[in-house]
């Protein structure tokens, strides 16, 4: 398999506190979907740290795109479970917040201005905030700020998109709204994604493979296949085959937990 993302025998440890993570070997193809879940502390945000440049692994090798990760990434998009929008910009002026720091757009800004405003007013209107373009975030419910949220990380039409339990301050419906918001988005572009979440149904829901984590110092214990087809309904998450399945990944997680 040719790997977008690559681990290579990587384990990082934080100053004085022992391993994080530690043997991690994997690879993710180009346009995948995974999902991490574990047991809280077991590493899953160390590892995105890692993978986007923001940290270094102590042993091993990180790889993304062919080559070392030696610095932020300008092709890695985030979300995290605070939207963290600018209080003082509009819904608009905050989705193109990314095209006016991440080089080339940076440079490139004033002179496309009106072209880059359309880009973000397709995201806007695929997720459904056209009409909320000039809010302000205190205008904006939690599940549009994280919409929101969204769209800009995907604004500089990054090559990878990391989400860190980007749904995780949600109420449940709003959750599972945007759970289809982001398969859409996906199954339209295809870039690659790296879900963190304690939600072993969006885990299953919205990935192609789930890698389960043990406990501090993490290491990958299980690559689960999602064989369910796509594009999967919402309905299928109260089926059989996909209750089995996270009831199986729960179980799993249970016997991690109190090993």
């Amino acid at each position: 398999m040719t790997a977008f993302v690559e681990f290579d025998a990587v384990s990082h440890a934080y100053d004085g506190s022992g391993n994080a993570i530690e043997g991690i070997d994997l690879k993710i193809r180009e346009g995948e979907f995974v999902a991490f879940v574990g047991p809280s502390g077991c590493g899953k945000s160390t590892f995105m740290k890692l993978c986007t440049g923001l940290q270094f692994p102590t042993q091993g090798a990180v790889r993304v795109a062919g080559e070392g990760v030696a610095g932020p990434l300008k092709i890695s998009g985030m979300a995290f479970q605070n939207a963290n929008l600018l209080p003082w910009r509009t819904t608009l002026d905050n989705v193109l917040l990314p095209l006016e720091i991440v080089q080339p757009y940076r440079q490139q800004f004033r002179k496309r201005r009106e072209e880059f405003v359309g880009w973000a007013r397709d995201l806007l209107e695929t997720v459904g905030l056209a009409d909320y373009a000039d809010k302000y975030p205190w205008q904006l419910s939690g599940g549009m700020q994280q919409r929101a949220s969204i769209c800009r990380a995907l604004i500089h039409r990054p090559q990878l998109l990391m989400l860190d339990e980007p749904f995780g301050a949600l109420d449940a419906f709003t959750r599972e709204e945007l759970w289809c918001v982001l398969r859409d988005l996906w199954q339209a572009q295809r870039f690659t994604v790296i879900l963190v979440t304690h939600d072993l149904r969006e885990a299953a829901f919205l990935a192609d493979t789930v890698y389960v984590m043990s406990r501090r110092p993490g290491r990958v214990v299980e690559r689960r296949e999602i064989d369910l087809p796509r594009p999967r309904p919402l309905e299928a998450t109260y089926e059989k085959p996909f209750i089995e399945l996270v009831q199986d990944l729960r179980s799993q997680i249970g016997d991690i937990r109190s090993s």
